[in-house]
Order: structure tokens, then C-alpha cells, then sequence
């Protein structure tokens, strides 16, 4: 028997047959899923110190349990004495067991948490979920 994340049941479970009764969809495929989720981290002070760079890699691989990835400069930029080619953020992108899994943790545990937390906004995302 292989693992599946609590959530990913409930949504099968519990989360899908509601959005099909609500909006009577004709077929599963219709109700809308999480794909992916992406986690950013931008590092100012990183043109200056290098290793701010290794920490923030460090930070989200210890967050999100997936290794982060440094990301480069687009273009030179003279009044942050920033070059093209210089890392100046962290990126992990999660799917699949590792998204779910993250979200269970996040929606269970750590907004929770939050002081004066009262809910999430929903200008916080685009038009596509």
C-alpha cells in the first residue's frame, strides 16, 4: 500500500463531489485542482555577501523539504550594484505528494499560528486559482 497525503483524500473525498453538486459539473476533470505550488525568496543584501545566498537556499530546503535552487540576475542594474548573472533569490517549486503535503502543514499548522491571523486574502492570488 503507498502513502497519500491526508489531503489529497479529503479532496477526493470530501471536497470534489461538493464542487460537483455546487456547480454541476458534467465530469471530475471539470472541478479545478492544485497543480503546483512555487515558494520565493528574494535576497537583497546577496550582492554584497555570498553567503546570504547559501542561507536562503538553506532556509527553504528546510521549509518546503525539497531542495532550493538559486536564481540569477536578467539584467545589469547600476543603483544596486547588482550584474547580470548574480544570485539574488531562492525558488522551489513543489508537486504532487510534496504540494499536498505542504499545504496540509501550512493550512494546519502554521497560519494557525500566525498572530492576528484572519484568514487569508483573496487578492493574494491571480485569476487562474
Amino acid at each position: 500500500m503507498s502513502y497519500t497525503p491526508r489531503l489529497t483524500d479529503t479532496y477526493k473525498t470530501e471536497i470534489v463531489p461538493e464542487l460537483m453538486k455546487k456547480f454541476e459539473y458534467a465530469s471530475i476533470m471539470q472541478a479545478p485542482k492544485i497543480e503546483k505550488i512555487c515558494l520565493n525568496q528574494r535576497l537583497g543584501k546577496a550582492t554584497s555577501d555570498k553567503k546570504i545566498v547559501d542561507m536562503g537556499i538553506q532556509e527553504m530546503t528546510s521549509i518546503s523539504g525539497q531542495k532550493a535552487i538559486a536564481c540569477l540576475s536578467k539584467k545589469d542594474v547600476s543603483n544596486f550594484k547588482l550584474r547580470k548573472g548574480m544570485p539574488i533569490a531562492t525558488k522551489v517549486t513543489l508537486r504532487r505528494e510534496r504540494m499536498y503535503e505542504f499545504l496540509d502543514r501550512l493550512i494546519a499548522v502554521s497560519l494557525p499560528r500566525t498572530r492576528d491571523f484572519r484568514g487569508v486574502k483573496g487578492s493574494g492570488f491571480d485569476g487562474r486559482g
